[in-house]
């Protein structure tokens, strides 16, 4: 029972910055809170749940630049970036296992095997990931994962929702999100030290890697809640697709 704690409260954060960027402008007006349906780029986007969708984004607004923004900061203007990267290289290891399973299960075995090589070169010879080796000899790096899986096999997205701390996401892919936790290395770790301060340091890392992003968002978007929605369907569809418009004709 235990264990399973620890995988709920990994499954909530190990994916943040990976597929959704953190809010970081409170709306100054408030739409009417109404089931939306709209078209984006030919993408069909399904908000049912718009009001509970707009409260949840404002709570992880908070969050966001209450906590989670302020230590991203810091951690950039304190740790030297040679040890910063090296902390994204570790994460982005772990993440490579996932992504060698979700490429064999979608049925391409290149890059599946690509992502293996890379995995064993950069555990041994790049000192457990610290060091991506694996991409100095060519070997192509893939960002692939379940809900990108269940979407290959022909499962529709389902109504868009806004997760607590995760962020902008959708029935289909929340449900590969348990999944790949699941899958994950750091879920068959039992101590909880090195959970909770794993999983802290991978949000404190990825945020830091979208500040920029953010303040882009910030600036540019009237309604940032519809700006955040429509650019997590459109990279999502693109990664669907392997940035390939033909592969897939309903996302």
């Amino acid at each position: 029972m235990r264990k399973h704690y620890l995988n709920m409260f990994l499954s909530m954060v190990l994916v943040l910055g990976a597929f959704s960027l953190p809010a970081v402008a409170q709306e100054a007006t408030q739409p009417p809170a109404v089931a939306e349906e709209v078209v984006v780029d030919e993408i069909v986007i399904n908000d049912p749940w718009v009001g509970f969708n707009r409260s949840m984004y404002k709570f992880n607004d908070g969050l966001d630049k209450a906590i989670i923004a302020p230590a991203a900061r810091g951690y950039r203007a304190v740790v030297p970036k040679p040890i910063r990267q090296g902390v994204s290289n570790f994460f982005e290891n772990l993440a490579d296992i996932i992504a060698a399973i979700n490429n064999l299960l979608q049925g391409k075995p290149k890059e599946a095997l690509s992502d293996t090589a890379r995995v064993l070169v950069n555990t041994t010879l790049g000192v457990g990931g610290l060091f991506d080796i694996a991409s100095r000899m060519k070997l192509e790096k893939h960002h692939e994962d379940f809900g990108q899986t269940l979407a290959v096999w022909g499962v529709k997205n389902g109504p868009y929702i806004v997760l607590p701390i995760l962020g902008p996401s959708t029935l289909r892919d929340t449900t590969g999100t348990i999944v790949d936790v699941s899958m994950h290395p750091l879920s068959t770790v039992n101590e909880d030290e090195i959970i909770y301060s794993t999983v802290g340091l991978y949000v404190v890392d990825e945020r830091a890697e979208l500040l920029e992003a953010s303040d882009i968002m910030e600036q540019a978007a009237l309604d940032p809640y519809i700006f955040q929605r429509d650019a997590y369907y459109q990279s999502r569809q693109h990664a669907i697709k392997d940035g390939d418009s033909k592969h897939f004709s309903d996302f």
